[in-house]
């Protein structure tokens, strides 16, 4: 399973690479944003139904059911939580004018690099649960703790000007002053620069980073399965650059799926912390979290309507 789940990956990198040029610079449309997500969400789908199949067939019904629903569930979060990377996506490429036709790009980059980083961790966290089970309960507190400062925070404006990491590569890099298409890497006056594209690829991949060390946590609360959390994972991340190109226009009217956002991660870890006393059962659980999904998004879309009208 591990096998073929990682070949469909590497396939799909290499289908959009290869076949619809991924790698080129090109706008993406809303229409052509839709067809992925809807694409995307339907593989996902399916692969739950693939799942439940097969370990049917060799396991039995009822661990069947159970790995579906940790599966649904895990996708879910990993979805909702990536929502937040949209609004800091949004936030990098205003501030460096990234050109639409090259943000496909950089994304695909980032996704790469997402790929491998979400794994070393996932792994980790497999291995550090296993060998340490009071690890769950200190990413129960943390998740609380991200979820409490979230709903603080949520109305914060981000100031990327200001950004430590920002700063020290501009002080100690050689960073051009204007693009060069869609490269990463220009040559002037016989000198070797990088291009503002090249550092927002590092923003990206630095901002996954640390929404990663919320999500991955997350779907440990639902499921310790490393193939479960895996396969998840990769679903919510492949999917994240549809996303992203879908909302891009119109995150602004989903202002309040921050605060959504944050209660799913306090839920979540109220449920880590209270697993030794009280377990919630997984559809409980997806339940829950959809259900606190649909009430900030469809609030939000409420209190803008006027505006989207306008």
């Amino acid at each position: 399973m591990w096998i073929g789940f990682i070949v469909f990956v590497l396939g799909m990198l290499a289908f959009d690479m290869l076949v619809l040029g991924g790698r080129n610079e090109h706008k993406v449309t809303v229409r052509e944003a839709l067809g992925w997500s809807v694409a995307w969400v339907g593989l996902a789908l399916a692969f739950s139904v693939l799942l439940w199949w097969y370990l049917d067939q060799n396991i039995g019904r009822e661990f069947a059911n159970q790995k579906s629903l940790e599966f649904l569930s895990g996708y879910l979060i990993e979805k909702s939580l990536s929502v937040d990377n949209i609004f800091v996506f949004l936030v990098i490429f205003g501030y460096f004018a990234v050109p639409p036709a090259m943000q496909r790009r950089v994304l695909l980059y980032g996704v790469l690099g997402a790929i491998v980083m979400r794994a070393v961790m996932i792994l980790l966290g497999a291995w550090l649960i296993a060998q340490f089970s009071w690890v769950m309960y200190l990413f129960g507190a943390f998740l609380i703790l991200t979820g409490v400062k979230m709903l603080i925070f949520a109305d914060k404006e981000t100031d990327l000007g200001q950004n430590p990491l920002l700063k020290f590569m501009r002080r100690h890099l050689r960073v051009s002053q204007e693009y060069d298409g869609p490269k990463f890497f220009t040559v002037i006056n016989g000198v070797r620069f990088m291009t503002p594209l090249f550092l927002v690829l590092i923003l990206i991949e630095l901002t996954d980073l640390v929404f990663a060390v919320d999500s991955i946590p997350a779907i440990f609360a639902i499921t310790t399965d490393p193939f479960i959390v895996f396969t998840s994972n990769m679903f919510a991340i492949m999917g994240l650059r549809a996303l992203y190109f879908l909302l891009a226009d119109v995150a602004d009217r989903f202002h309040l799926l921050k605060y959504g956002l944050a209660l799913v991660l306090v839920f979540v870890g109220g449920k880590m912390l209270l697993a030794y006393w009280f377990h919630i059962p997984v559809l409980a659980s997806l339940l829950v979290v959809g259900g606190i999904l649909l009430i900030s998004v469809i609030l939000s879309l409420v209190l803008t309507r006027n505006k989207a009208a306008s």
